[in-house]
């Protein structure tokens, strides 16, 4: 509940959301269970006011109403040619699926547009899920923004938005990343550069931020950082960025193994050795690690159980279960021949 200057303010209604849009309750019933029957301008200054007033539908009247869809969506914000490139994807799905083979419930996977988050809501909001699980979200995305009072709703690691509110799954990225940076440090490294993750993702962030603990505490300087999106191509551009600099470099931590694979083409293609001249270390543990040669040395990311962790809560959410708000799941250093 708001509160302003006179008191506490009540939670707003349907019939609030349609006095502001200047449409019917009826109207407002039909967009928010997702109807294709209301003309375009309508349902979008009903929208427009669901926003605005921070509308969420009743959950225990729907849980009365009976209304059981079986079913559960995760949402990935992402671009789809990037979704289906990435083994992280896969493999959280798969970590989904082993879960709710052993339920009632379904899985759909909404890769969501941000040019037109109303439609994501809208089909979350018409009853066709009872719970949603979201993946690889950024701070500027808001197809789900409002939807957890109305959603159970589980995030594959620290959310931006909800606060203490929210349920999510995550390992500790910023510590994984400072225990693989201090494996280079430990071997005898004194010049460390990062190929960051992007800083609108928590784990971008996180791993970031444990690069800089390890080398601050073996008293290094933490200027050569440079940035990708967790894609091959930005880690080759962003270790091209870094040769470019032409200072002394000696090791890598790459923010994922994607990236890491990247800067093996940059460095290899500048006539330098892994790891002799220069030490690479990654992050998930994902077919890169294995695929590019030297094997990569990688922080082993348990993305499959994360997966199975996650549909665990949600499905104990939707059925009234206890479930962890937050479950932390361990990380291992695999080392290989990169280092």
């Amino acid at each position: 509940m708001t509160q302003d200057a006179d008191g506490p303010r009540p939670a707003p209604t349907l019939e609030m959301v349609a006095a502001l849009a200047g449409v019917s309750r009826a109207t407002v019933s039909r967009v928010v269970n997702g109807s294709p029957k209301v003309d375009s301008e309508l349902a979008q200054a009903v929208r427009k006011a669901i926003q605005a007033l921070d509308y969420t539908p009743n959950r225990a009247a729907r849980s009365l109403a009976k209304r059981r869809a079986n079913a559960v969506t995760l949402i990935v914000p992402e671009a789809t040619s990037k979704v289906f490139a990435d083994p992280f994807f896969a493999t959280i799905v798969q970590g989904i699926a082993l879960h709710l083979a052993d339920t009632d419930y379904t899985l759909n996977m909404v890769i969501s547009s941000e040019s037109k988050p109303e439609k994501t809501r809208s089909f979350l909001l018409g009853g066709n899920v009872d719970g949603v699980l979201v993946v690889s979200h950024h701070s500027g995305d808001h197809s789900w923004t409002h939807l957890s009072g109305s959603l159970p709703m589980v995030f594959a690691g620290r959310p931006f938005v909800g606060g203490n509110e929210s349920y999510f799954v995550e390992v500790d990225n910023e510590e994984a990343a400072c225990n693989a940076t201090r494996r280079l440090v430990s071997s005898g490294r004194q010049h460390l550069a990062t190929i960051a993750g992007p800083q609108d993702m928590p784990p971008g962030i996180d791993r970031l931020a444990g690069w800089r603990t390890a080398v601050r505490e073996a008293g290094l300087p933490d200027g050569l950082v440079e940035f990708g999106d967790f894609t091959l191509a930005s880690g080759a551009q962003a270790m091209q960025r870094l040769l470019d600099r032409n200072v002394p470099i000696d090791a890598v931590f790459a923010a994922n193994d994607q990236m890491a694979a990247g800067a093996y083409t940059a460095i290899q293609g500048r006539g330098l050795r892994i790891p002799q001249d220069i030490a690479v270390v990654g992050f998930d543990d994902d077919s890169f690690a294995t695929s590019v040669t030297p094997p990569l040395t990688t922080v082993h990311h348990p993305i499959t159980e994360l997966g199975k962790k996650m549909a665990e809560t949600l499905v104990n959410l939707i059925e009234g279960r206890p479930a962890e708000r937050v479950t932390r799941l361990p990380t291992t250093l695999v080392v290989r021949d990169s280092t």
